[in-house]
């Protein structure tokens, strides 16, 4: 039987970890629990939630710094951001509905995630805009690292470095991030019809222009008529931000650059309905479908998403760099086809988003490391906790 541990202030966090480490007990660290779903069940008796130690500790808007508890949600963060005319960059995905989970997603889980939505390939991802953390290690050792400043240097840049670790190395207790000003205006350019290839390249060329794109993405023909309203065929977005003017001039020289193909324009709401949709997977909700996200160079998106088995569906985000695919949920799942083509393309990460439990038994959620990263990750497990308290089995089997 799991018992569960509930801190709601940083020190509990810490009594917690202290504990578990003098008792030798494995946690399972857990926020929201909204991708909890993603890897298999950590070999752990105990479970420590840290929902409850939530709030906003420190918000100055006109710095651009927010500081916040690990069990704050996203959505009281996007209110609060919303107020001020601000907004995260790396625009976080929520995949709570993909995944068929309950809950609400917290800003711990976004940084231990590390997941990061459309604006990542120009504003970049979470831990690009991290400025400090205090934590607790798997030693039970409390310690901080970087500042609420944007130009704070203070040694090893751990608030970063420790994004992406699945909580496997540390339970973040406060948080500090960048934030930045929402843009006043929205629009998205469509180009229909285009074939992957000839879509990598027109996202490649729009990338590559003044117009400042914030967001380029392809739809195929049988997911562009989910996203986009009235799509008759495949759908390639590029998304252009700023204030209203400019926006206006970026577009009109973007339409420009595309002669001879099919070109319309998407407004406000309407466009950033469809890049929510882009952004949480919305195409793959409620299917029955494995679903991976691929992260590969963008010339070598069409590729892996041909390699995928028959009867998979695709889209790409990130310029064709970010590969979303719904494989049929029998045999590996196109685990071996997949990420052989990730492989075979140079490399990159093929991650098991959602899988029957019965699939997950057999194939890892991430992608295989290679010899020198897995030696890496064991001195990073060995100075951060050595016991493996920490979500043990979370990013790679025991």
């Amino acid at each position: 039987m799991t018992s569960t541990l509930r801190p709601a202030t940083n020190g509990e966090v810490e009594d917690a970890v202290r504990w578990a480490v003098s008792a030798g007990e494995p946690l399972e660290v857990v926020g929201g629990g909204t991708k909890r779903s993603i890897s298999p069940p950590t070999q752990a008796g105990y479970t420590l939630e840290v929902a409850g130690n939530a709030g906003i500790v420190a918000y100055e808007p006109e710095e651009l710094v927010l500081t916040v508890r690990p069990g704050t949600t996203m959505d009281v963060l996007a209110e609060a951001l919303e107020e001020a005319g601000q907004m995260f960059a790396f625009e976080p995905p929520d995949l709570t509905a993909l995944l068929g989970g309950e809950g609400a997603a917290t800003f711990g889980g976004t940084y231990a995630t590390n997941l990061s939505g459309p604006r990542r390939l120009s504003a970049g991802a979470v831990r690009d805009h991290m400025l400090g953390l205090a934590a607790v290690s798997g030693r039970g050792e409390p310690f901080k690292a970087g500042g609420r400043v944007v130009k704070n240097v203070t040694g090893y840049d751990l608030a970063r470095a420790l994004c992406g670790s699945w909580g496997t190395l540390a339970v973040a207790t406060e948080l500090t991030v960048k934030v930045l000003p929402r843009p006043q205006a929205e629009t998205t350019v469509v180009l229909s019809g285009l074939e992957p290839a000839g879509a990598v390249a027109a996202m490649a060329r729009a990338m590559g222009s003044p117009t400042d794109v914030s967001g380029a993405a392809h739809l195929p023909a049988d997911v562009a008529r989910l996203v986009v309203s009235e799509a008759a065929a495949a759908a390639t977005l590029l998304r252009v931000e700023g204030f209203g003017p400019s926006v206006a001039a970026r577009v009109h020289a973007l339409v420009a650059m595309f002669e001879g193909v099919d070109v319309a324009t998407v407004e406000a709401d309407a466009s950033r309905a469809m890049w929510r949709a882009v952004r949480d997977a919305t195409p793959f909700v409620g299917t029955g479908g494995v679903v991976w996200r691929c992260s590969v160079a963008p010339s070598a998106g069409p590729t892996v998403a041909a390699a995928a088995p028959v009867g998979s569906r695709t889209y790409f985000d990130w310029a064709g760099g970010l590969v979303w695919i719904e494989a049929p949920a029998d045999g590996d799942g196109g685990a071996t086809a997949i990420r052989g083509a990730v492989a075979a393309a140079g490399g990159g990460h093929a991650t098991l988003l959602r899988a029957p439990a019965s699939l997950r038994a057999s194939v890892p959620t991430f992608q295989p490391a290679s010899d020198g990263l897995r030696a890496l990750a064991d001195r990073l497990r060995s100075a951060f906790d050595p016991q493996a308290i920490l979500n043990p089995g979370r990013m790679a089997r025991a």
